[in-house]
């Protein structure tokens, strides 16, 4: 079966993709001012660094910014319904992934840690919006549909 990078390298070449990697990096160049200045303005530093902090996003600081999620992905909503309905019998998510995901799920379905930016829009705010779970009693989204097919996701951790 083909994966969700090699589905979208054939639909949309050079678009963004179900699980790219960010290039972003932080630079710290915010976070390391004060050394740069006089004692005096050590202290302006330091307030700019408190406003940067509190404009980042008040609410969204408190947010996760990044999840360890799994997920089983079905081209077809008939298997992905059936996967579903196996998961709810009480099999393990990581096991019904091997069986029934047509992406690459020889981790049980894990994709590690994601952070918000790297994955498909709908896929993401389902991803941000479970609470943390075990691939013995997860917790689950609804089928999620995306441009690759029918997601079932779980989260494992929130940071």
């Amino acid at each position: 079966m083909a994966s969700s990078l090699d589905i979208a390298c054939k639909e949309r070449p050079g678009t963004t993709y179900l699980y790219e990697t960010m290039a972003k990096k932080s630079t710290g160049t915010g976070d390391k001012k004060p050394g740069k200045g006089a004692d005096a303005k050590g202290k302006d530093t330091g307030d700019k660094q408190a406003k940067g902090k509190g404009s980042a996003g008040g609410g969204a600081l408190k947010a996760a910014t990044a999840v360890n999620v799994r997920h089983i992905l079905c081209e077809k909503h008939s298997r992905a319904t059936e996967a579903l309905q196996k998961i709810q019998e009480g099999q393990r998510f990581d096991k019904v992934a091997q069986e029934y995901s047509e992406d690459k799920a020889k981790a049980g379905g894990s994709l590690g840690w994601m952070v918000r930016g790297s994955m498909v829009g709908t896929f993401q705010d389902a991803a941000f919006a479970l609470e943390p779970s075990s691939v013995d009693k997860p917790i689950l989204s609804p089928l999620v549909k995306t441009n690759f097919g029918y997601h079932i996701i779980m989260v494992e951790g929130r940071r």
